[in-house]
């Protein structure tokens, strides 16, 4: 009963509740209002079964033998608890995961510096207002216009029109 006790607690509604959308907060609201009734109906459990008053029934039930058999086979019962078999398949998806996402932070870190070199080139330039097309085209050479390979207006070829 502790381990089923220490498992209630495991949940921490409040963070839950911060992750949780506002269409779905229905939702929400229903599971943990079922949680916290099951929770409430196993702590009333108490931590061990009652046991059986064996002399009681020996006494009231007029067939002979019939306790004895019925306490050597309750004594005889063991019900077998469930074998955790997802634990390890769940500990290798979390640590897969944080592997990506370590892949996936160490990337984006790579992309800001990139994008923070291209921001300070663009901060470096002169104002669009003031470049002329001499300094678009060295500033961006992508959309620079080739006048003698294409001399007709909009001097582009016409398959990248």
């Amino acid at each position: 009963m502790a381990g089923r006790r220490a498992a209630l607690k495991a949940i921490d509604w409040a963070a839950f509740a911060e992750r949780v959308p506002a269409n779905q907060r229905a939702m929400f609201n229903a599971l943990k209002t079922r949680s916290d009734a099951l929770s409430a109906r196993l702590a009333s459990l108490p931590e061990k079964p009652p046991t059986i008053d064996w002399a009681h029934y020996k006494a009231a039930v007029a067939k002979a033998g019939m306790v004895d058999e019925f306490q050597k086979k309750f004594s005889a019962l063991k019900v077998p608890e469930p074998v955790d078999t997802q634990s390890a398949k769940i500990d290798a998806q979390e640590q897969e995961a944080a592997k990506k996402t370590a892949e996936y932070v160490q990337a984006s870190k790579a992309r800001i510096a990139q994008y923070e070199q291209h921001l300070q080139k663009l901060k470096s330039m002169i104002p669009f207002e003031q470049m002329t097309n001499e300094d678009m085209a060295e500033a961006f050479p992508e959309t620079k216009l080739d006048m003698e390979k294409n001399p007709f207006w909009p001097h582009r070829p016409i398959a990248d029109l």
